[in-house]
């Protein structure tokens, strides 16, 4: 019996077998192209006797009155992604607003010369003497001179005080823009979290000239060389947000994530990328892996989102829980990949983009040799 042809009354003048396949944009060669199996790889192990110290203390150094909610995102977002303790460092004329909207994170209070203007030497001691395993600095900061100078102050280490890596985002980038030579002499690490316009502020910042790095928000092979390019002149991780979103490591390693999701073009969604990177940091991933994982988690998480809104009406506010999700479906990924090492059936892993993959599992299932889930396993936990 032939094929019947979807009832409807368009135009019959062309039919899709005449207008051909539609063009699929293929991945750039040289980024590792992010999957279950890859990022399953970087998930930290989680001792079953350890305690919310174990698993890392994060400072976070955001917010506004105007921009409140970043903040509370970053803080939200980093619990679900694994730390055990978040810390929010705000203005000191803030605390009480914010003490009243954050539940499991704690406030810290940080001196001012003005309403809502921190003064960055005194409040540079106070960060400091907090213990702390990585810093997330940016989202939603008040613009200005001293928003400025405390950035400058923290992108250094400050000796054997403190050399925790850190998270920069939002009004970071914007700072930072502004300063000449940030990236030159002892400096923490630090992952960078642009997107496409903070980027080529960035770069033009940097002596570069961003009309000759081409098309950083379409052309995903220009995204990646101008990546490469700035990790490698910032010595930096740089996570150059959008579709298909470019993890770039100062030596040369690439990472490029699959999702094209419209429903992630909405104000936060990139602070909770910024806590979701930042938690990683603490839990003692490495800014690539942090970045590469943290990246991937997010993606998980917007996905999800948008079976269930579709692709619009998803909020920043609805990433935070499927982080965790996404979390526990690639946790499940790694056990079953440990279980078929022990029963000789491992993977051999993936290979990088544009090079021949070794023998192993297709990539859109890379636990097929493994057994199969207890029938208690709940689907719905999948994004």
């Amino acid at each position: 019996m032939p094929d019947r042809k979807p009832v409807g009354f368009g135009r019959r003048d062309a039919s899709p077998e005449a207008a051909g396949p539609s063009p699929v944009a293929t991945f750039p060669v040289g980024a590792m192209k992010l999957d279950d199996d890859i990022a399953a790889g970087l998930i930290p192990e989680r001792p079953v006797r350890g305690h919310k110290g174990s698993f890392g203390k994060l400072l976070v150094v955001a917010g506004s009155l105007d921009y409140a909610g970043a903040a509370l995102l970053v803080c939200r977002a980093a619990g679900r992604a694994g730390v055990g303790l978040v810390t929010l460092a705000v203005p000191e004329s803030l605390q009480p607003l914010f003490a009243a909207k954050v539940v499991e994170a704690t406030t810290m209070a940080l001196p001012e010369d003005d309403v809502e203007e921190i003064d960055p030497e005194p409040a540079l001691a106070r960060i400091l003497d907090h213990e702390h395993d990585a810093l997330v600095v940016g989202p939603g900061l008040r613009p200005g001179l001293a928003t400025t100078e405390l950035v400058r102050s923290l992108l250094g280490v400050s000796g054997e005080i403190d050399d925790a890596p850190i998270v920069l985002d939002a009004e970071a980038l914007r700072s930072m823009a502004t300063m000449d030579g940030w990236w030159e002499g002892n400096r923490r690490s630090a992952v960078l979290t642009p997107h496409a316009g903070e980027f080529a502020r960035l770069r033009a910042g940097s002596g570069d000239r961003p009309a000759d790095d081409g098309d950083v928000s379409g052309d995903d092979d220009a995204r990646l060389a101008a990546a490469l390019d700035a990790a490698a002149t910032w010595r930096s991780v740089v996570v150059l947000k959008g579709a298909r979103t470019i993890v770039a490591a100062p030596d040369g390693s690439a990472a490029i994530a699959p999702f094209e999701n419209p429903a992630l073009a909405t104000g936060g969604t990139g602070d909770v990328l910024s806590g979701a990177i930042g938690s990683l940091l603490a839990q003692g991933l490495d800014p690539f892996a942090a970045a590469r994982l943290g990246v991937y988690l997010h993606g998980l998480a917007g996905d999800a989102g948008r079976e269930r809104f579709g692709d619009a009406g998803l909020l920043a506010s609805d990433l935070p829980d499927g982080l965790a999700h996404a979390r526990k479906r690639l946790t499940v990924v790694a056990e079953r990949r440990t279980a078929s090492k022990r029963l000789g059936f491992a993977a051999l892993g993936s290979s990088t983009v544009g090079r021949p993959a070794a023998p192993t599992a297709p990539a859109e299932d890379p636990a097929a040799d493994a057994p199969a889930a207890p029938p208690s396993d709940p689907p719905a936990d999948s994004p």
